[in-house]
């Protein structure tokens, strides 16, 4: 096709988009849903997965390899779309990613499934990066917003429809269907981007950071692994946490030191000079953090404390998802008339610390109505934080660095992702097994010693003392969880607040403003 990006933006600007810009957004969102799906449709697949193959002493690790090849390999993509080209890259990680769904759908037993979900995660890592780089390449800033919006509707899709679809599909067609599922979805995306995606290779000179990406592969899995079995599989001072401490920080600290000398460096640091950049981070990880933690202990609490029925878990979150997707359309369309962004964070910010402090507020006579009142402020707050985050970042840098800024977002939600679940999920565990043995006695201990989560099942034969115990304890590990998340959100808030505001422009036929006033060249890659 002989459109350029440059006449695209122009019918952007005049509200149209070329059919082959649709097209390639619409294999993006598909690409994205993959990502996105796979984690939430597996949760629900996993009892019968265990019951088939056995393995259970090995459970946790079916998604501790998928989350760490995901975080080790996110860098990665990033910096090779940015070196030689996002199309190629972008393709491959679809095609990594499908392998690992057929195979993981084939496996015999949890040994093959756990590393079948490493390759799957590998492929993922580049699934969400190249989404995020080449939108920054295809939409010029201004209008840019309202398709983050649409990203934040398929992530909140994927988060209610996830748990129904898995149980569906189990229940149906059977477990191996969860993995094989993915791969018509991928066949579609990839055919799609393949035939309508055209941009003009890269061929780059300078040879990988191999040095570099064994570093920061190295730095991340040990902090993953931490905060996985920290508090759970080992105690939190125990000499095999301590260790993976120290090798997390000495990689890490190793890596920022080899970033400087490195000739191409996988994540080059003068992209956080850039204070709206490094901001974004900041808030990126917040927001990881907050909302993994809340759709980890809301479902939890409506089931023990509320009497929810497990089965529509995924709607449980119906009132915080829905609140995020109708804020994220609405922040996008705003920033696309307007050109400006700030008052998102900042009120973001303001909306997630009140909603988290309210669900903090939650005892065993909280009714659904109020809970759901409280959830929908928390998910107003994060639908005007989860796509401004990725858009001020994106325009923080120079084209150049696109793939980069997107895969370093990318990477802080991930890590806060991973804090925010074991964090308030210690906390979580410890509160409820401290009060279970206050009063309930050698019982409540006996209950929660293998588990501070009981399924509905568990907890219908318990004792009448014994299952009121349980929820009370429920209701307070979730007051000092929520808590905890408000505390945390407090960061996000005073990053928010020193966020630099520059209008954003559209892509013109000369340069285009970045969201920290450095100006890049338009973007003129055909289509």
């Amino acid at each position: 096709m002989a459109e350029t990006l440059a006449a695209g933006a122009a019918e952007t600007d005049g509200g149209k988009q070329p059919r082959s810009v649709r097209v390639v957004l619409l294999a993006l969102m598909i690409a994205m849903m993959l990502a996105m799906l796979d984690n939430m449709i597996i949760g629900t697949a996993m009892p019968t997965i265990v019951g088939e193959l056995g393995g259970l002493e090995h459970l946790s690790w079916v998604v501790t390899a998928y989350t760490l090849a995901t975080a080790a390999s996110t860098p990665v993509w990033g910096k090779l779309g940015d070196m030689y080209g996002r199309k190629g890259s972008f393709l491959t990680s679809i095609v990594i990613f499908l392998i690992g769904s057929a195979l993981s759908g084939m496996a015999q037993n949890m040994g093959e499934l756990i590393g079948f979900r490493a390759v799957q995660g590998l492929g993922a890592g580049g699934l969400m990066v190249g989404v995020m780089a080449i939108i920054g390449d295809l939409i010029p800033p201004r209008e840019r917003g309202k398709y983050q919006g649409m990203m934040a509707a398929v992530m909140a899709l994927a988060m209610i429809g996830g748990p129904l679809v898995g149980g569906t599909i189990t229940d149906n067609w059977g477990w191996r269907w969860a993995f094989y599922i993915n791969l018509p979805l991928g066949a579609i995306a990839l055919a799609a981007v393949g035939a309508v995606l055209h941009l003009p290779k890269k061929r780059s000179k300078a040879g990988i950071d191999y040095l570099g990406v064994a570093l920061l592969t190295v730095g991340i899995t040990a902090i993953v692994l931490v905060t996985t079995w920290g508090g759970t599989e080992y105690a939190w001072t125990s000499a095999r946490i301590m260790e993976l401490i120290g090798l997390g920080v000495a990689s890490l600290v190793g890596f920022v030191f080899w970033q400087t000398r490195a000739a191409e460096p996988v994540l080059p640091l003068h992209i956080f000079r850039s204070r709206n950049f490094t901001l974004m981070s900041v808030i990126g990880f917040v927001t990881g953090f907050v909302m993994f933690g809340a759709t980890l202990f809301l479902p939890l609490y409506q089931q023990s404390v509320q009497g929810a029925s497990a089965t529509n878990s995924g709607l449980l979150l119906l009132p915080m998802l829905g609140a995020m997707l109708v804020t994220s359309m609405v922040a996008g369309r705003v920033t696309t008339n307007t050109g400006r962004y700030k008052i998102f964070p900042v009120l973001g910010s303001v909306l997630m610390i009140v909603g988290l402090y309210l669900l903090s507020t939650m005892d065993t006579g909280t009714s659904r109505f109020t809970s759901g009142v409280f959830m929908a402020v928390v998910g107003l707050g994060m639908g005007c934080l989860m796509q401004i985050t990725m858009l001020v970042a994106q325009n923080s840098v120079e084209m150049k660095d696109m793939g980069v800024a997107s895969s370093s977002t990318t990477l802080f939600r991930t890590l806060g992702s991973s804090f925010g679940v074991a964090i308030m999920g210690a906390l979580f565990n410890n509160r409820v097994q401290d009060i279970m043995a206050d009063r309930a006695g050698a019982l409540g201990s006996e209950v929660t010693e293998r588990s501070a989560q009981l399924d509905a099942a568990s907890l219908a034969k318990l004792p009448e003392a014994a299952r009121e115990a349980y929820q009370y304890a429920v209701s307070s590990g979730t007051h000092s969880a929520f808590l905890l998340g408000a505390v945390i959100a407090v960061l996000s808030l005073a990053a928010a607040v020193f966020v630099k505001e520059v209008p954003l422009k559209g892509a013109g036929p000369g340069k285009k403003d970045t969201g920290d006033g450095a100006p890049t060249a338009a973007v003129t890659e055909p289509v």
